[in-house]
């Protein structure tokens, strides 16, 4: 097997297994219909240690495959009768654990497109192939098959140790418990209810103690009281206490959970146990004979010992089964290809020494695959105090979804460093980077910024997809009265079109959607951004790069001599650019940019600070779009709910309308138990008219603008986000979280 495939894996090398470990060997089948295509295929592997089997349509390779064992397919997508895509899918319901690669020579790749998103391909190339890529494909998706296989394997075994942890635990429950016996004394507990109690604990081997507060006989504050004035036994305040990582490790968390107990502190041979249940002597036998020491034990509330064994050995936010992308399910997607975009000839083996141990290497991609499945927009990596929490946004929100032990947060940064070609010895100082990545799906750029903390270094990434499909207008969630609108606004010859919204708003996918809107070959389109998040062929994309000068108001300027007829400028950061941008709209150029302001009216003001003249405005200035974006109810689980009264007083007037009915996710598999699942923009439009423009052009108070707006039936975006509720795509929630309490006179 190829050694290039280690320095993605992490996996040692053949030339390092020891001699008496005989390299496996693999079956691949072999799919076309052209004899030719096939002998070169064979040539291809002729130095491995393969077993080839070949098939000259997709019913033979069938045949085949009942009959032959393989562990990978290489198939040809144009064949009479069953095509490529229609074989890897069929082999996909077969034979899951089978690793598909398509070979095309057609130009058509929508098909092949499709069968990649319906997970039946791992990989797809194209012919004429270059041998070496074919051979390192092969070898690395062999190794993926293995760590798959692996990787169930442990699943198994993990499953089995669970099972032999939790009847362990089962046997460590003892009849030995005083608790009931006390209560009976003390007639709170009559005889049927002590048998009851004793028979249950024979049939579910649960502490007593659970089972008397299951069945709410006696309340727990009640024989608390009595164990402490009583029997003399000391109740803790487990929130004041800090417990030592090492006294936790004496005793396993399952354990824990299950018997609702915990270490709290050793001193010498003495240690301090809390423990729900301070009668059990059987149990405190056990433990003093399972870890050789005398055991104090003192007493706290359920609720507070639960909930220090989540702050002591962590909460566990997700598990491995669910996280398929780090386990591996059917599909092993895993692999990422790092491209690394620099002249400098730098050998992948220096940039990946140090930093390929698999943990490291398999970790990040798990973080990056999970965040491509649950369409996450941002990844944070926190370090806290006890642990490393992965993060992710979703729909604008962010969600705690994995959790890393300290140990990996060294070697997880030094990886991601590396990656974005960074200083891995700098700790103290921010950094920025970017990674660009390319997995089975998709080509991704990471935005990396690393901010030194107090408990280390943190890691925020944005995911840029180059593969994002520009959205249409009509699936912008405009209403049809903004829709017409903007319709008309894209057909201007000339002039400025400016969005506006706080950062992560929509405005950059808005005008794409309207750059995109009737785009004609007649016309020279040019986009200057940092970054480039959508790519577009028809446009000439320049990236602002303002370490080597590369600016906005320098690019713009250029760009004007490169006859454009419309240009997208990402953002008017400073009076130069705005100046630059606003003559390229008075001179025959239709210009869309973006603007960090709250609402349209703003929009003016702000430029009026920026020190744009008054008139200039006036003159180029074609429409404002501010815009929010709130998430979308689950269309699966979305329900209809009373109205939340409280929430419609602070949204105001706007929202007391007669008649409105409200909906709400209640949660599923879809929207992850979120209850919602994608996000709809909310949007105002100003089209300024004649009178508008003369107040604009003399300076006019914003309060002046505004009144005129209003009189011309200017909708807002509070009103927007009242349609959007009634509708039934978002809630008054989402409206309040978005758009704030409302203040009206």
């Amino acid at each position: 097997m190829s050694n290039y495939a280690t320095l993605f894996t992490g996996e040692p090398s053949d030339d390092a297994q020891k001699p008496s470990e005989a390299p496996p060997v693999y079956s691949i089948l072999l799919v076309d219909d052209e004899p030719n295509v096939l002998s070169a295929l064979q040539r291809v592997f002729r130095q491995e240690n393969y077993h080839i089997h070949i098939a000259n349509n997709a019913l033979e390779a069938l045949e085949i495959l009942k009959a032959q064992p393989c562990q990978l397919i290489i198939s040809d997508y144009m064949m009479p009768g069953m095509s490529g895509g229609d074989l890897l899918c069929e082999v996909k319901e077969r034979y899951p654990q089978i690793i598909r690669i398509m070979l095309t020579g057609h130009a058509d790749t929508n098909a092949v497109v499709a069968a990649v998103k319906e997970g039946a391909i791992y990989k797809f190339m194209l012919k004429p192939w270059n041998d070496d890529d074919i051979r390192i494909t092969v070898a690395l998706a062999l190794e993926q098959y293995d760590l798959v296989q692996r990787n169930q394997e442990l699943e198994k075994q993990n499953t089995a140790k669970a099972r032999e942890i939790s009847a362990l635990a089962k046997l460590a429950v003892t009849n030995r418990s005083q608790l009931a016996i006390m209560l009976h004394k003390r007639q709170m507990l009559n005889d049927h209810q002590v048998q009851e109690l004793y028979q249950q604990q024979q049939r579910r081997k649960e502490p007593m103690v659970k089972l008397i507060l299951e069945q709410d006989w006696v309340s727990e504050r009640q024989f608390r009281d009595i164990l402490r004035q009583e029997f003399m036994i000391e109740e803790v305040a487990l929130a004041e206490i800090q417990i030592d990582a090492a006294v936790a490790a004496l005793l396993p968390r399952s354990f824990c959970q299950r018997q609702w107990v915990l270490p709290l502190r050793q001193d010498q041979r003495r240690l301090t146990l809390v423990i729900a249940d301070p009668m059990d002597s059987g149990l405190l036998d056990e433990l003093r004979f399972v870890t050789g020491m005398e055991i104090e034990a003192v007493m706290a509330p359920v609720a507070d010992i639960l909930a220090k064994i989540d702050d002591v050995y962590g909460e566990e936010i997700i598990s491995f089964d669910e996280l398929e992308t780090l386990t591996a399910g059917s599909d092993p997607f895993e692999g990422i290809e790092i491209i690394i975009e620099d002249d400098d000839d730098i050998p992948l083996e220096v940039l990946l020494r140090g930093t390929d141990e698999p943990p490291a290497i398999r970790l990040v991609n798990a973080i990056i695959l999970e965040a491509i499945r649950l369409r996450a927009s941002d990844i944070h990596i926190h370090p806290r105090t006890k642990s490393v929490v992965v993060r992710y946004r979703i729909d604008g929100i962010l969600v705690d979804k994995i959790q890393v032990p300290h140990n990996l947060h060294l070697s997880l940064v030094s990886r991601i460093k590396v990656m974005a070609e960074l200083d891995i010895t700098e700790r103290r100082r921010p950094q920025d980077g970017r990674i660009t990545v390319k997995t089975p799906l998709r080509i991704l750029d990471l935005r990396i910024s690393i901010l030194p903390t107090l408990n280390g270094e943190k890691i925020v990434m944005r995911l840029l997809d180059r593969n994002a499909e520009v959205f249409s207008m009509d699936a912008l969630g405009l209403s049809g009265t903004n829709q017409t609108t903007l319709t008309n606004v894209v057909s201007k010859p000339q002039g400025i079109i400016l969005a506006t919204g706080p950062t992560g708003s929509g405005k950059t996918s808005t005008l794409y959607s309207m750059l995109q809107y009737q785009a004609t070959p007649e016309k020279n389109y040019v986009t200057i951004e940092d970054p480039v998040e959508y790519y577009l062929d028809m446009a000439g994309q320049v990236m602002i790069r303002e370490k080597i000068g590369l600016n906005f108001s320098t690019v713009l300027r250029a760009i004007l001599r490169q006859d454009p007829d419309v240009i997208l400028l990402g953002e008017i950061r400073d009076i130069e650019t705005a100046e630059v941008a606003f003559h390229a709209a008075l001179t025959g150029h239709l210009v869309y940019t973006t603007l960090h302001t709250n609402s349209a009216i703003a929009t003016i003001a702000r430029l009026f600070e920026l020190g744009v003249k008054t008139h200039t405005i006036a003159s180029a200035l074609e429409a404002i779009i501010a815009q929010r974006l709130v998430r979308k109810i689950c269309e699966d689980c979305r329900a209809p709910v009373k109205a939340p009264r409280d929430l419609i007083h602070k949204l105001g007037p706007v929202f007391k309308t007669k008649g409105m009915k409200y909906f709400q996710g209640k949660g599923c598999s879809t929207c992850h138990q979120t209850g919602y699942h994608g996000r709809v923009g909310i949007y105002e439009i100003l089209l300024p008219s004649e009178e508008m423009r003369h107040l604009i052009s003399s300076g006019s108070s914003v309060r002046e603008i505004s009144d005129m707006a209003a009189q011309e039936n200017f909708t807002t975006l509070l009103e927007d986000a009242r349609e959007k509720v009634r509708q039934g795509q978002t809630t008054p929630q989402e409206v309040l979280r978005v758009l704030g309490p409302q203040v009206f006179e």
